[in-house]
């Protein structure tokens, strides 16, 4: 399926996971930072987990990671913001108000995917019929509830573009690794 279709999501041929520990936000930042340096144009990360799991925090430090020079804030009651001053623009939506898939047409995706940059969509799953068939699912998990700031990241290439980046994200973020190594989505090595 291609974005736009409205139809459900194809079969993807391959897909991998990874799981990062997080400690706070300083390690989110760098996440969002290995991420950022390995994005290009065209690029779709999909943002999911808890309300205030760090979604608007990766996204913040993911943004200044590609040089955007201005604040990012959380478009939640705007549903869309856009950053042009960094490597690459960056297109950030939040769809948490978003009810139904027809009000997905509004927010021109398939103009986004093509724009040139990349595009950070929270609580995109929501709308996955509506995204394209290559991207990062990136998850937030609450960890140790003993510790306020703890954090699982689950990062889920899909597609062979991510694919091919999983292991050099696997490398960089080596030291909050959970899972060393790679494995498909039955549980296979890659």
């Amino acid at each position: 399926m291609r974005a736009g279709d409205g139809g459900t999501i194809g079969v993807v041929e391959r897909r991998s996971d990874l799981v990062v520990h997080s400690k706070g936000p300083g390690d989110t930042g760098t996440v969002a930072a290995a991420l950022a340096s390995l994005v290009v144009s065209g690029d779709v990360l999909v943002l999911g987990g808890d309300l205030g799991a760090g979604k608007t925090t990766f996204t913040k430090a993911f943004g200044s990671a590609l040089s955007v020079d201005e604040p990012i804030t959380s478009p939640t009651f705007t549903l869309a913001q856009q950053y042009l001053s960094g490597r690459l623009p960056l297109h950030h939506l939040d769809v948490y108000r978003i009810d139904s898939l027809d009000e997905v047409i509004d927010l021109a995706l398939p103009e986004l995917f093509e724009s040139g940059g990349v595009v950070v969509i929270e609580w995109g799953d929501t709308i996955a019929p509506a995204l394209p068939t290559s991207l990062l699912y990136v998850r937030f998990g609450f960890g140790d509830v003993d510790t306020p700031d703890d954090r699982q990241i689950h990062l889920t290439a899909v597609g062979s573009q991510w694919l091919t980046r999983l292991e050099p994200i696997r490398e960089m973020l080596m030291p909050l690794t959970l899972n060393p190594s790679p494995t498909d989505s039955q549980g296979s090595p890659c």
